[in-house]
């Protein structure tokens, strides 16, 4: 079984670059877009819907601005949108659906703002999304977090640690919620399979920076340590372009 996660940086755009197309070839069981920047009604999406999948829609009251899709084959069990606090909900940044084996979120964390104005507000969600998980996993539950973290947990995890230490996206007040994530029963599986490896998931535009690989990896699956012995592999699609950010995709021993 096959998930992957992308961070599509506006979906329409994404879709004229002929994202489906890698879709249509990789043929994921589920995948969870971050970023899609569009209320549904804007979308045409035939070319992903076509390839079998149905989707599941959160978009943002803001318009043009952070929302999710999960586009799936087998129909989930339950399906939840955010995490029940309204400041963040509004944003469209969560969808839930729950397995038999599992509950997997499709996350687009909030970005600390050019001037690190939102670094509370994304502090917070942090916070508030760990409780969910804690709840869950009380409850026996096995959690799949997959999504756009907007934070490069350690220095391996971005080409310049040293000039970014007072940036959103590698401040310690921002890596330090990722350990906790990890004392929390989550584990970090691409960098639990690979610990030396460097290797990004998003590139700004600027500076041709994709092409001379100065990036940050920022694309994550967080998930519950009962799980890391079904996962068969995790791969970060480097090489796949349409975004800013290329998707990566994990991929589990068991079906839905």
């Amino acid at each position: 079984m096959k998930i992957t996660t992308w961070n599509v940086n506006g979906i329409r755009a994404a879709l004229k670059k002929d994202i489906a197309v890698w879709i249509g070839e990789q043929k994921p069981d589920i995948l969870c877009l971050q970023e899609v920047k569009a209320k549904l009604e804007q979308v045409e999406l035939a070319p992903i819907l076509d390839l079998g999948y149905a989707v599941i829609w959160n978009a943002a009251q803001r318009p043009g601005y952070s929302g999710v899709a999960t586009f799936y084959q087998k129909e989930p069990l339950k399906i939840t949108k955010g995490i029940g606090v309204d400041i963040f909900d509004v944003e469209g940044r969560v969808i839930q659906t729950s397995y038999p084996n599992f509950e997997l979120f499709n996350i687009y964390f909030p970005n600390g703002g050019q001037e690190n104005e939102r670094v509370p507000f994304k502090l917070d969600f942090y916070a508030a999304l760990l409780d969910t998980c804690d709840k869950l996993h009380k409850e026996g539950k096995h959690v799949i977090i997959a999504g756009d973290f907007n934070t490069a947990h350690r220095e391996i995890d971005l080409k310049n640690p040293k000039e970014n230490e007072k940036n959103t996206g590698f401040l310690p007040e921002e890596r330090v919620w990722i350990d906790h994530y990890l004392e929390h029963d989550l584990v970090d599986i691409f960098r639990q399979r690979y610990p030396d490896k460097v290797q990004y998931s998003w590139w700004t535009y600027r500076f041709k920076a994709r092409e001379r690989n100065i990036g940050w990896r920022l694309d994550y699956y967080l998930i519950s340590s009962t799980l890391a012995e079904k996962i068969i592999d995790v791969t970060i699609h480097d090489e796949v372009l349409g975004s800013d950010h290329c998707p990566v995709t994990l991929e589990i021993k068991n079906s839905i």
